[in-house]
């Protein structure tokens, strides 16, 4: 997916958006929780991708919710057209939180979906569904638009200093990696772990905020393209040399050190940042662990999640990669850490793994 800059939305303008799924309930229950913000106007709905293609010409969106499960063509296949004939929409997926449901939602990320929202199953009361959806889906649509009335809140309370001087300690050799990633993430990783030599001499651990099911075939997707053993981290998995682990979903992954040898804990302690696994949980428990010997990376997504950590980091005198703005799908992660002085460097996404290398 290529890069995108936040669209500027105009003053007196809201986001424009078109609801597609071939459930009237659905339909009706998204095209509610979106027309609630003030923000953003509902155009249109279409109950399947040939009717969606038809009526996006029409229309004009900002933004598309797509469902994958609906006849005459699926979410699948009307995300490769959109993909084509307009490649700056920006395309949110509707996914079932099953096996199925996770699988495709990758292969779809992979196609160039921009993120996607988890349906909400047997929830009980319509309020209570609407409040989920509420809570998960208008950030996700506005993290991609810039209101020209207002700078979104999370990019006012971003921290701009210089890192402080006299603070720097001593460089020590490097031993493990460790890397926070969120919207934009699956795409990021699929170019990042491919290219990690077959000898790469260190560790990587990865906090990818997704659901349970999700990181398992992330894990499996990554192993199929890259030299490095990939999988989901399990509780006292070894931390080893080439070897790729990824917190599993609703699970903080912390590190266990006795002696020479560490190894993965996992528990499901309370989220930070509205997140489970949190990248703050891992790279505070990789200062504690490892102190300076660490590298940390903070890649493409929405929030400040890994800000607090790369603090703990920086003050072990860990080196930090922050992803930049240009190659970001969201420059909201990689903002907090570059605009608060924390990152030594902050790079395009296919000069990271370079970057990494040059420190070992």
């Amino acid at each position: 997916m290529p890069a995108l800059s936040k669209k500027e939305i105009p003053a007196g303008s809201k986001i424009r958006a078109l609801v597609v799924d071939d459930s009237v309930v659905i339909r009706r229950l998204v095209t509610h929780v979106l027309g609630e913000d003030p923000d953003i106007e509902v155009v249109g709905a279409a109950p399947d991708g040939l009717i969606a293609l038809a009526r996006i010409p029409q229309l004009h969106p900002h933004v598309v919710t797509l469902d994958i499960e609906m006849p005459n063509m699926d979410g699948l296949a009307a995300l490769r057209q959109i993909r084509k004939l307009y490649p700056d929409l920006v395309v949110l997926m509707f996914s079932t939180l099953t096996e199925r449901g996770a699988a495709v939602t990758i292969e779809a990320l992979t196609l160039g979906a921009h993120d996607y929202v988890t349906k909400a199953s047997n929830c009980g009361a319509l309020d209570r569904s609407i409040e989920n959806l509420r809570g998960e889906l208008i950030p996700k649509v506005k993290q991609f638009f810039r209101l020209a009335k207002a700078a979104p809140a999370a990019e006012q309370s971003i921290p701009i200093r210089p890192t402080a001087p006299g603070t720097k300690k001593p460089n020590v050799p490097k031993q493990l990696v460790v890397i926070g990633v969120s919207t934009g993430g699956p795409t990021a990783l699929a170019s990042l772990v491919p290219s990690f030599p077959a000898n790469f001499p260190l560790p990587v651990l990865i906090v990818q905020h997704m659901p349970p099911m999700f990181t398992k075939l992330l894990a499996e997707r990554l192993q199929s393209q890259s030299s490095l053993r990939v999988l989901e981290a399990g509780a006292g998995e070894n931390i080893e040399a080439g070897t790729v682990l990824i917190a599993p979903g609703d699970y903080h992954m912390r590190i266990r050190r006795n002696g020479r040898q560490a190894t993965v804990d996992l528990d499901q302690g309370p989220p930070e940042n509205s997140c489970r696994p949190a990248a703050d949980v891992l790279f505070r428990s990789a200062a504690e662990a490892y102190g300076g010997a660490v590298i940390g990376v903070v890649l493409t997504g929405m929030g400040k999640d890994g800000f607090n950590g790369c603090e703990a980091l920086k003050g072990q005198g860990a080196y930090v990669i922050a992803q930049d703005e240009a190659s970001s799908v969201v420059w909201g992660m990689p903002g907090f850490v570059s605009k608060g002085g924390l990152a030594d460097a902050t790079v395009d996404l296919h000069a990271v793994v370079p970057e990494i290398l040059r420190q070992l």
